[in-house]
Formats: structure tokens, C-alpha cells, sequence
């Protein structure tokens, strides 16, 4: 029989021998074993190793030299990584999936790893202020966050590629600190940046959260050993990204939002830590579903605007929309947001790099509605299809919340769920923030690049 296999689906090559036990080096020499990857159907990657047999050193070494220079000749894949694993996602199983599953692929394409362990929150945008970072050019640039200490890296600890073995979170974090790095690189004010530059270098995420809804987007699937062989092969994908700020200040980067019961169950399961994660998430969903009741704000958006040839440049003032009232959720999301409680996706509308975001409006309705509707992200209905439900495809958001008054207790203890007086919170790629005044999104086309 005879069997073809593409070059760009092998990842590494090795010489073949017969060794004793015990063993080391050298060995009877029985040819080339190639490893490949495939696809295994429904998105899952795998590898797999073919073996070439001849005993002619001569003749080996030669196909093991031309191949390794044909593989080397493929850019977008990695030769070094710095790898941050947040050992705290989900049941404390991110180190045990890197070192079981992940290291042991890195290891067999030959790249380079330097890894790094978090001990506690902000932990990665500390150790990648150390790092200089090399970019597809060969230039360098350092990553750090501004912390009053010299920006020059202390280290010379180099790669060339990020990768984050983690739940959302942990990812969010590495990508903003790439991204706010970018921007101090590039001579950018960063409390007001209109038109941020892109990431110097691409990101990886092996997921190892509770939702994990970055990987799930990128991959089709929640699966180490395919995220893993992504960033292998050097499969990138750009990715819009947003930026969230209020009048006066960058909040940070993300790729969606949630304000309103999005963000308060967020914020009550912040509160009960102590609580195993799924427990956790459980209690705060059923309770923040109990006490349900609408945020009053003013939301301004701007359309997303298709360029027209015979457009004359008016100005997108006289675009923005404005909608005011009691909503229940508000999303917005530069990407589709799949994970396996919605395998269509929180914003199936929109794409990885279409340069938009969905906003998807809940007005005020009863539970019971509100229940059908959020029901429905977990089939192949369309979760949209109520009255009580909007969508938009923008390219700008604005949220003015509403302080209430005249509450009484158990309203003023709902409202400040955040445990921050006059502070809303918002659920930003499952990170909590609390911020009191008008916080402003803006989708930026392709910003980064991610493996995908």
C-alpha cells in the first residue's frame, strides 16, 4: 500500500535506535521516525508517528538533516515559549494537564520552554516585565506593567512566544499585558488610547479553567493535546480585542463583557471563594436568579459602520444610537464565546476577527422568561428569538449606569454586590471589575494573534 504525508502535517523527526536498558546514547541505528499531526473529526488534534526503516547511517542522516530543514523552514512555529500555568484553575489541575499532556509534545518538537508557576493574581504581568520577549522580525521588546520599577528587564530571558496554561482569567491577564506593553512600546498615552497597536508576539492558551470559553472559541473544544498541537504547528489566528474605559482612564483589554446578572453572579461568587468552583458558581447563579432585578442605564452605541465608495467621511456622530431603561443583562462580545453550556455560542452572531461585537440586550421581563431565555444558549435554538431580547452588531459601546435611591436594605445590599458603594460590576472575560461611571467599549480588528 502506499500513503502520502504533507510535509506541513509533521512536526518533528527523530533518528531511530534499538538501545539496552539503562541506555543512554548511542544504540543500533533503525531508521527515522516522523510525527505527524491529524485530525481526529470534531475539532480534536491529535499525533501519531510513522517509522521509516533502513540501517545505512549514511542514508538516514541524510533524510533526517533534510527534513529537520524543511521543518525549521515553517516561521510561525515556536522555538522557545515562555509558559505561565496558573495551578489554581478549576480543581487545581492546570500543572498536572501542562506536565502530562503539553510539556511532553513541546519537548518533542524541540521547542524551548521556560516555566513559570503563579503563586497569586497579577503574578504573570510581574514575571513578564522581566522577559524580553523576541518578535517574528527578530527584534526584541520588553513586557512589563508599570509598577514604578525600571522598565529594563533585570534578566535575559528570551522567546519568542506566550503561552497560558489557565482558565479565562489567567488568559485575559497575559493578553492585557501584552497588549498594554505594545502600547508603552509604541510611545502611547495609556490612560486614552483611540487607535492601540497590536501585540508583538502571538498567544497560546492551553485550557485548564472551569468554562474556558478563549480555547473553546479558538479550538471548537476543550481539549489539551489539540491546543497544544495549535501552537505546535504554528496555526495563528488574529483576534479583535476590546478596550474598556471610562472618561478618564484604559480599565484594561478584553474580548467580552457582561453588566448586569452576568456580572453580579460573577460578583457573589467572588464573595464565596472559600466555596469549591463549581459549588460556587452554582450558589451564585441560583441566588443572583432569586433575587433577579433590572440595572437602570442609558446604553449609546455606535452601528457598525460598512464603508460605502461614494462615502463623503460624514461624521459618526449623527450614527450613535440610544436606548434607556431597566435590562436584566447586557453583553458585549468581540468574539463568539463558545463553551460547552452554549455550544452555539454567548454571541454566535459575530466571529474571532470580523471587526465588530455583539451587543446582546435582556430587557426587564419576568423570571420565568428570563429562564426560557437563558434555557435556549444551551440547545441549537435561537436564544434571540423573544421580545424582551435585542441585538446589535457595533463597533462602540457606552454604559451610563443609573444610581438608584430610596432603596431599601435588601436593595442596597443587591446593588452594591460588589461590596463597593456606587459600584457596578461588570464580568469582563470572567474577571470581576467594579467601576462607577460610564465605561465605553471599542472593538479593534485583529489585535492579536493567537494560536488557532
Amino acid at each position: 500500500e502506499e500513503e502520502m504525508t504533507e510535509l506541513k502535517d509533521v512536526f518533528s523527526v527523530k533518528l531511530k535506535r534499538r538501545r539496552f536498558v539503562g541506555q543512554k546514547k548511542g544504540g543500533t541505528l533503525l531508521g527515522i521516525t516522523i510525527f505527524k499531526c491529524i485530525n481526529k473529526g470534531e475539532n480534536k488534534l491529535t499525533d501519531c508517528a510513522i517509522h521509516l526503516n533502513n540501517l545505512s547511517e549514511d542514508h538516514c542522516h541524510l533524510w533526517f538533516r533534510q527534513l529537520k530543514e524543511i521543518l525549521n523552514g515553517f516561521q510561525d512555529r515556536p522555538k522557545s515559549l515562555k509558559v505561565f500555568v496558573n495551578p489554581s484553575s478549576h480543581k487545581r489541575e492546570a500543572t498536572h494537564i501542562y506536565y502530562e499532556q503539553v510539556a511532553p509534545l513541546f519537548k518533542l518538537a524541540d521547542i524551548k520552554t521556560d516555566v513559570t508557576v503563579t503563586e497569586y493574581e497579577g503574578h504573570a504581568l510581574s514575571v513578564l516585565k522581566e522577559c524580553e520577549l523576541q518578535a517574528f522580525d527578530g527584534s526584541l521588546c520588553s513586557i512589563f506593567l508599570p509598577s514604578g520599577r525600571s522598565p529594563f528587564p533585570s534578566t535575559n530571558l528570551f522567546c519568542n512566544r506566550v503561552v497560558c496554561v489557565g482558565g479565562d482569567g489567567s488568559v485575559s491577564e497575559v493578553a492585557h499585558g501584552l497588549l498594554l506593553k505594545a502600547q508603552i512600546d509604541a510611545g502611547k498615552d495609556t490612560d486614552y488610547i483611540r487607535a492601540p497597536v497590536r501585540a508583538p508576539v502571538p498567544l497560546g492558551v492551553i485550557p485548564a479553567g472551569t468554562s474556558n470559553i478563549l480555547a473553546h472559541t479558538l479550538y471548537g473544544i476543550k481539549h489539551a493535546v489539540t491546543a497544544a498541537l495549535h501552537i505546535v504547528m504554528g496555526h495563528i489566528q488574529p483576534v479583535d480585542v476590546c478596550t474598556f474605559s471610562t472618561p478618564s482612564k484604559l480599565l484594561r483589554f478584553g474580548f467580552s463583557a457582561m453588566f448586569g446578572f452576568g456580572a453580579r453572579t460573577l460578583a457573589l461568587a467572588e464573595k464565596h471563594r472559600w466555596m469549591p468552583s463549581n459549588q460556587r458558581k452554582d450558589f451564585a447563579f441560583i441566588k443572583t436568579l432569586a433575587e433577579l432585578k433590572p440595572e437602570e442605564c442609558e446604553l449609546s452605541f455606535l452601528p457598525l459602520q460598512v464603508p460605502q465608495e461614494d462615502s463623503q467621511g460624514n461624521d459618526s456622530k449623527d450614527q450613535w444610537q440610544k436606548i434607556q431603561g431597566h435590562f436584566l443583562n447586557v453583553s458585549i462580545m468581540a468574539i463568539p464565546c463558545l463553551c460547552s453550556m452554549a455550544p452555539r455560542g454567548l454571541a454566535p452572531n459575530t466571529r474571532l476577527n470580523n471587526g465588530s461585537m455583539a451587543l446582546i440586550v435582556v430587557q426587564n421581563t419576568s423570571r420565568t422568561e428570563f429562564i426560557k431565555h437563558l434555557k435556549r444558549y444551551t440547545s441549537v435554538r435561537n436564544q434571540f428569538n423573544f421580545p424582551f431580547v435585542e441585538t446589535y452588531t457595533v463597533q462602540e459601546v457606552k454604559v451610563q449606569p443609573r444610581l438608584k435611591s430610596g432603596l431599601d436594605d435588601k436593595d442596597s445590599t443587591y446593588l452594591n454586590a460588589a461590596s463597593a458603594e456606587g459600584n457596578y460590576p461588570w464580568n469582563i472575560d470572567g474577571d470581576l471589575m467594579e467601576e462607577a461611571s460610564e465605561v465605553h467599549i471599542c472593538v479593534h480588528p485583529q489585535l492579536i494573534n493567537l494560536y488557532g
